[in-house]
């Protein structure tokens, strides 16, 4: 007995031990400060948009058009065409990607060949923003003809965020238990019925967590835009898919870009408005999360 103990009391009190607890130690404080100085960037940046910007805000400012003047200046036409953009992204997501994540996870056979393509859907997630753009000025924009329209922006947003969302529903479905599925199946459940009344609702709030966060993401989104040909300067409102758009990201952009200290303002105002509809995203998808865990 004491012949077993020896050799671990002699690892606890050697020196390689010691120096593991060491550097353990440093990387906690390390991380612990790292955070902080991020948070507090953050925080910075955030008082220094509120103090800026704060002024402008107003139902005056929401309900505007576009202008050259700054003073007369407003983001209807932005906050309309995000509208459209997030929406239609939204109608494409659902579907498609839970229909993937479920036909991966599901029904698709255990071979080479889906191994291929699980491992370019994890590579296309980290593919940069711009790339998809040029994907959709290519084939959305000129080979299929739609023009730098509300429906080519949609379709290549969908493209953007559709691996993560994909994965975050693969991830959710994978959380289901197997005895789940497999007393459905004993007690007479087809495959595709264990499917849709027993594992989508557990996965539930995992898959709305993975969408929502997906759209919040394409609600930030300018280069992707940009590329297909969005516009800086839309004074109407949409109506169609096949219409002309802007979005908020791309209209703060254009006042960011202009010399004029009012610009300058009106932009932080703009910034003000995206944070908190980015935030109201985030804070939809823990309120989901949570109800449908309940």
């Amino acid at each position: 007995m004491s012949a077993g103990i020896a050799p671990v009391e002699r690892f606890a009190s050697s020196p390689q031990l010691r120096r593991r607890q060491r550097l353990s130690e440093v990387s906690r404080w390390v991380f612990l400060v790292t955070t902080l100085a991020a948070l507090g960037v953050l925080v910075f940046l955030g008082i220094d948009v509120m103090r800026v910007g704060s002024d402008r805000l107003g139902l005056d400012f929401l309900t505007s058009y576009p202008s050259r003047r700054a003073a007369d200046a407003g983001l209807r036409s932005s906050i309309l065409g995000s509208a459209w953009i997030l929406g239609m992204t939204l109608l494409f997501t659902v579907p498609i990607s839970v229909g993937t994540a479920v036909w991966i996870e599901e029904f698709a056979p255990r071979n080479r060949f889906m191994d291929f393509v699980k491992l370019n859907l994890a590579n296309l997630a980290g593919v940069p923003s711009i790339i998809f753009g040029v994907l959709g000025l290519v084939v959305f924009s000129r080979l299929l003809g739609l023009g730098p329209s509300l429906l080519t922006g949609a379709l290549t947003l969908f493209l953007m965020i559709m691996p993560m969302t994909v994965i975050a529903a693969q991830e959710a479905i994978r959380q289901v238990p197997s005895g789940l599925r497999e007393g459905a199946l004993a007690l007479g459940l087809t495959d595709w019925q264990t499917t849709w009344y027993q594992v989508l609702p557990y996965a539930a709030p995992g898959i709305l967590t993975g969408v929502i966060l997906g759209v919040s993401r394409a609600a930030g989104e300018t280069a992707a835009l940009i590329m297909i040909g969005a516009f800086a300067f839309i004074a109407f409102d949409n109506t169609s898919v096949f219409d002309s758009f802007t979005t908020l990201p791309i209209q703060i952009y254009n006042w960011t870009v202009r010399p004029q200290p009012a610009f300058q303002e009106i932009a932080a105002s703009g910034i003000i408005v995206l944070m908190g509809i980015v935030l109201a995203f985030n804070i939809l998808a823990a309120i989901l999360r949570e109800r449908f865990r309940r």
